[in-house]
């Protein structure tokens, strides 16, 4: 005899999806939001005499470019870092150049070699962040003898060694980007 089906029991991935679908506009501004909320987030924990905190900002725009690389323009690069510039306390136009620079050599890198592994992304984005640290940091220091120097080798290992988790967390961004929502007629 065949057992009559319950109405709750069929799995989560079995149940039809009727009247869902992505936000559109969910889609399109969650990778926004979230490097604009990053680079608002290093100046809420605390002021340091000497640059520890990662450019959160910065790691989020690389995770976001290497996660899906034709989600954000290439262009992308000139407004995030003039908002960047406005909470970092670079000078400004230093987060429009580095930004933008940066945008474009993800962009030549992708265009070279379109298959990557986590390795090879890795030290790409760990080359791309220590030269924008240190093109940062020499924009914001000018002229002053080099004793910054000294003090970026923690800065740039700390945001070496963090871009992982940033890439998950943006992994986990990017999957509830396309969570379908009901759709209300």
């Amino acid at each position: 005899m065949i057992a009559p089906r319950l109405l709750g029991s069929q799995s989560a991935a079995a149940r039809p999806r009727l009247n869902r679908t992505a936000s559109p506009l969910v889609a399109y501004f969650t990778p926004w939001f979230t490097i604009v909320l990053a680079s608002t987030m290093p100046g809420w924990a605390y002021i340091a005499s000497s640059p520890l905190m990662p450019p959160l900002g910065f790691l989020m725009l690389l995770a976001w470019r290497q996660l899906n690389p034709g989600l954000l323009p290439v262009w992308a690069g000139l407004p995030l870092g003039l908002i960047d510039d406005l909470f970092s306390g670079q000078p400004p136009g230093s987060g429009v150049l580095l930004w933008s620079v940066a945008v474009l050599g993800l962009e030549l890198v992708e265009m070279r070699w379109p298959w990557r592994n986590f390795l090879v992304e890795w030290m790409v984005s760990g080359t791309i962040i220590a030269v924008y640290l240190l093109f940062a940091g020499v924009i914001a220091n000018g002229r002053n003898p080099p004793d910054w120097l000294a003090l970026m080798p923690p800065q740039i290992l700390i945001s070496i060694l963090v871009y992982p988790l940033i890439g998950r967390l943006v992994a986990r961004c990017d999957r509830w980007r396309l969570t379908p929502f009901r759709i209300v007629r």
